[in-house]
């Protein structure tokens, strides 16, 4: 049994541009913002690398192996990740909860959503949250576009961390490098694109769907970081969630494990070494199946691990 190596995708956006290939993508091109690092959603569909599934696609795999995400249910792969490289400003969005996505957008998927934040410019910050009192409010202050009014925004830095949950207004600012963990689905309303054209044109809004959306007045996340130290690997666990659990693991040495979850999403970030022998470089994606009973990682770097329980 063998870890899964996936291909990414590379999806050039109206706000990217060369961070990502300054990560290390020398594919993505001067255009790309988002890295579909692992995903099995149809809009991106991540290739296998190698062993006996090299060349089937992820969405093959789960449909077809279920075996090596220790046979759990459901439709579709559970999980997305993903490196976004912003260098002007996203729109301003939210997402919705599975409920309404299921009810509005053909039984998706909601979108729930965290960020580790990979880099960032001096003094950048992002948009999370809003001022509105109350639901009658926010309408208000959406359909006045009275923007400075309604958004807040945060300083970051790189480390810091966030998890989106579906009703929360955001928006991640130029000049940002971030690493996201999410549902699997592709479903964003946008309250506000600043008026930019694509193509020639302005991209479409979601103000009606927003407004049903977006949780007032706003809540902030408010978790706990866990560290844990283990031989070669010290562990901090940001968020455990309905969807999925968030980990950075920072390894130093040599760490043995045991594999105890239907599958495990491993993205390196930072410095190289190896997964059972195989070579693993910053940028590298890929996925530990429930069959390996055992894994080793060895080397000097940092992955972000992410999984269901």
């Amino acid at each position: 049994m063998e870890v899964l190596m996936l291909k990414p995708v590379f999806k050039d956006t109206v706000w990217g541009g060369r961070l990502l290939s300054d990560f290390g993508y020398r594919d993505a091109g001067d255009r790309a913002g988002e890295c579909w690092g692992i995903s099995a959603h149809k809009n991106g569909d991540c290739t296998i690398l190698n062993g006996e599934f090299a060349g089937k696609t992820l969405s093959w795999c789960w449909d077809n192996h279920r075996e090596l995400f220790g046979n759990m249910e459901g439709d579709v792969f559970p999980l997305l990740v993903k490196i976004l490289g912003a260098e002007q400003d996203l729109s301003i969005q939210v997402h919705p909860n599975d409920e309404y996505a299921s009810i509005h957008e053909n039984g998706a998927l909601g979108k729930t959503e965290c960020w580790y934040i990979l880099d960032c410019k001096e003094d950048a910050t992002i948009i999370i949250g809003h001022n509105a009192k109350d639901k009658q409010e926010l309408e208000d202050m959406i359909r006045q576009k009275r923007w400075d009014e309604l958004i807040r925004v945060i300083p970051i830095k790189k480390g810091d961390f966030f998890q989106i949950n579906p009703g929360c207004l955001h928006a991640i600012k130029g000049g940002t490098l971030l690493i996201e963990t999410q549902q699997s689905s592709d479903v964003t309303y946008r309250v506000y694109d600043y008026d930019r054209l694509q193509n020639g044109k302005p991209r479409e809004l979601h103000i009606q769907q927003s407004i049903d959306c977006i949780t007032a007045p706003h809540k902030d996340y408010k978790g706990k970081q866990i560290v844990k130290h283990y031989p070669g690997m010290t562990s901090t666990m940001f968020v455990k969630c309905l969807y999925y659990t968030l980990e950075k693991w920072d390894v130093d040495g040599e760490y043995t494990f045991k594999m105890d979850k239907p599958f495990v999403n491993a993205s390196v970030i930072e410095g190289s070494g190896s997964v059972n022998g195989r070579e693993i470089i910053k940028g590298d994606h890929f996925i530990i199946p429930t069959g390996m009973e055992e894994c080793k990682l060895k080397g000097h770097m940092t992955i972000m691990v992410s999984y269901c329980d």
